[in-house]
C-alpha cells in the first residue's frame, strides 16, 4: 500500500480574475458541492473554488446564528501548494472577497469568511441589539464604512481604530465596548491596546471545534491500526461538536495530525506519526 499524504490533484490555478467572474461561478459551484464523492470533497483546482464549495457545505448549526466560515488548515487539506493557497488568500483579502480572522483555538488556527457574509453577520448583531434594547447602534455602521474596508489585517491598534471610527462622528470609549460586547473585537491578551477582529456569535462554535478535534483523534487512536475507510468514517456523527465529520476531517488533514492514504478500496484516513 502506498503512502500518500497529501491526495492528488491538478496544479492550482491563480485566483486574480476579476470580481464579476468570481460572481458567476459561484452560484454554480454552489450548486455542485453536495453531489461530490469522497475524494472529490478533499481534492479542488484552486483557493477561490475550494472557499465556494466548503463555504456551501458548511454545516446547519441549532441555535447559533453565525455566517459559513472556511479555516484555512481545511484548505491546506484540499490544495497542493500551501504557499500558493496563502498568496492567492492574500490576493482576496486585499480585493476585499474576504476577510481572516485569528481564533483562540490554536496559534495557527485562522478562518476565512466572504466578507458579504462578515457584514450579514455584523448586520444580524446590529438588529438583535435593536430589538433588545435602544441603545445607539451608530458605531456598528462606523465600523462598517471605516473600519473593515480600510484595515484588511487581523488586528487593529486601540488609537488606529479610535482614528478610523472619528470618520463617522465623535467617538468614545462607549463606542468601542460596544463593538468589544458584541463580539467583534476581542482584546489582546499580550497587548492591551491591540484587538484582534472578531466573528460574532463564534464562541459556542469554536468550543465545539476543539472538542470535536480531540473526539476524532481519540476515536481514531483506540482502533488497532489507528484507521478507517473515508467514506464510512464521514457517516459517523461526533458527540462534542455542532460542525460535521467532513468540517473536522478537512481540519485535521491540513494540520497535519492526520494523513490520508490511498487503496484500492478508496480513501483511508490514518493518525499521522510523530
Amino acid at each position: 500500500m502506498k503512502s500518500n499524504t497529501n491526495m492528488k490533484i491538478t496544479d492550482l490555478e491563480p485566483s486574480t480574475s476579476r470580481k464579476r467572474s468570481r460572481d458567476e461561478d459561484s452560484e454554480n459551484d454552489a450548486d455542485d458541492s453536495n453531489s461530490l464523492t469522497s475524494e472529490e470533497n478533499f481534492n479542488f483546482s484552486d483557493t477561490l473554488m475550494a472557499l465556494r464549495m466548503m463555504n456551501a457545505q458548511f454545516p446547519e448549526i441549532g441555535k447559533v446564528s453565525i455566517q459559513p466560515f472556511v479555516l484555512q488548515s481545511q484548505l491546506y487539506s484540499s490544495l497542493k501548494d500551501r504557499t500558493q493557497v496563502d498568496r492567492e488568500l492574500e490576493s482576496l483579502r486585499r480585493d476585499k472577497i474576504l476577510r481572516i480572522f485569528k481564533l483562540n483555538t490554536g496559534q495557527d488556527d485562522h478562518a476565512i469568511m466572504f466578507m458579504e457574509n462578515y457584514i450579514n453577520q455584523i448586520d444580524r448583531v446590529v438588529r438583535r441589539i435593536e430589538e433588545n434594547n435602544k441603545n445607539d447602534v451608530t458605531v456598528f455602521e462606523w465600523f462598517k464604512v471605516h473600519v473593515i474596508n480600510s484595515k484588511l489585517d487581523t488586528s487593529i491598534s486601540h488609537q488606529e481604530l479610535y482614528s478610523l471610527l472619528s470618520l463617522g462622528g465623535k467617538v468614545n470609549e462607549e463606542h468601542i465596548s460596544q463593538l468589544i460586547s458584541a463580539g467583534l473585537l476581542v482584546r489582546q491578551l499580550i497587548d492591551p491596546d491591540m484587538y484582534w477582529f472578531s466573528i460574532p456569535n463564534i464562541g459556542s462554535v469554536l468550543k465545539g471545534l476543539s472538542q470535536g478535534r480531540k473526539e476524532l483523534l481519540s476515536f481514531l487512536n483506540r482502533r488497532k491500526y489507528k484507521e478507517m475507510m473515508m467514506a464510512l468514517l464521514e457517516k459517523k456523527r461526533l458527540r462534542f461538536s455542532p460542525l460535521d465529520m467532513r468540517f473536522h476531517l478537512r481540519d485535521l488533514i491540513g494540520s497535519g495530525h492526520l494523513k490520508t492514504v490511498q487503496s484500492p478500496s478508496g480513501l483511508i484516513v490514518r493518525i499521522a506519526k510523530d
